[in-house]
């Protein structure tokens, strides 16, 4: 009996699964490191930008209120102002390089959580294991599941900074231009009119119904196959991510590149669709999981380079979906 329950079932030392889970926690733990490395930067770098912004401001705002006043030509004031102005715009530029070193470690970081999740699922069906190995393998899914959304939400705040910053950047060069000549002259102007190119430009009026544009397993983007079947859209895109790392880029990028072609002032929808049925929990983690993998498409997309204000986001229950899927859609 002492045999049966005693300590001698419990003590069979590690097993070849044992050492498997510390070789994987210890991946886990280089990349929670890591990852914080990139928050702590990325925290540094929008503090600074917020200061050289706050800066830039300040002396535009300085030079707007003397020319509003009335001043001299070339007033040597407001060129240092226009000057240090420059130097701050110039930083903000230099911190959108660093933005992209970030997003390049953050997207590596997201593949080694998604390469780490792959192989814990993998450990699973390896022979030889005890029940601890099982329980803590479960405890480890967990752990990276969580750190994979840490990572998630990064790439959102590092694509977020740079398209915004790239776009900031671009206005507020041709803000200073003017600027500059304002200046130089003594008056007072207005915003760079090189900011709103197609304001007086109509929306382009094309029909969905004549595109060609789906890239669907039995034909690419130049198969000639119907965009609609019978009255219901169907997508220039479909991506079903039922797997961890989804190659979906490069169809991404043929899809849009030949519709932009087609009609240059398309715009176009994401889609998170999640499968129907289910109690309400599982409807949400789908609903959820769904959601986070439109996210990385629309990442994917801006630094294609589309922008923000050409694509619009919506999610919805799928009954003929088993997983988590993504539509890409021209309107």
């Amino acid at each position: 009996m002492e045999k049966v329950l005693g300590d001698d079932y419990y003590n069979g030392g590690q097993t070849v699964v044992g050492r498997k889970v510390d070789s994987l926690r210890g991946e886990l733990n280089n990349l929670q490191k890591s990852v914080s490395n990139i928050s702590e930067r990325l925290t540094k770098l929008e503090s600074g930008s917020q200061s050289q912004a706050a800066e830039y401001f300040a002396n535009v705002a300085t030079i707007d209120t003397q020319l509003q006043s009335g001043t001299t030509p070339g007033n040597p004031r407001l060129i240092k102002r226009l000057s240090v102005a420059r130097n701050s715009l110039e930083g903000l530029a230099g911190n959108v390089a660093s933005l992209n070193d970030l997003a390049i470690e953050v997207a590596n970081a997201d593949s080694v959580a998604g390469f780490l999740l792959e192989s814990v699922r993998a450990t699973y069906s390896l022979s030889g294991a005890i029940e601890e190995d099982h329980a803590h393998l479960a405890q480890l899914e967990d752990t990276i599941n969580n750190t994979a959304v840490i990572v998630d939400r990064l790439q959102n705040n590092v694509n977020d900074d740079i398209t915004r910053t790239v776009s900031y950047l671009g206005t507020e060069r041709n803000n200073l231009r003017t600027l500059s000549l304002a200046v130089t002259t003594g008056d007072l102007f207005g915003k760079s009119l090189s900011n709103r190119p197609f304001s007086g430009a109509q929306p382009a009026n094309f029909s969905p119904e004549g595109s060609s544009l789906t890239p669907m397993p039995n034909g690419g983007p130049n198969s000639g196959t119907s965009a609609m079947s019978g009255g219901a859209p169907r997508p220039l895109v479909k991506i079903r991510f039922d797997k961890a790392n989804v190659a979906y880029e490069q169809p991404v990028y043929m899809a849009v590149n030949e519709a932009l072609q087609r009609y240059p002032n398309a715009r176009f929808e994401l889609v998170a669709v999640h499968p129907a049925g289910g109690n309400s929990a599982e409807s949400t983690i789908e609903s959820t999981r769904a959601r986070r993998n439109a996210e990385k498409v629309l990442r994917s997309m801006t630094q294609m380079g589309v922008t923000m204000d050409r694509i619009d986001l919506s999610y919805m229950p799928s009954a003929d979906a088993n997983t988590s899927e993504v539509h890409l859609y021209i309107r």
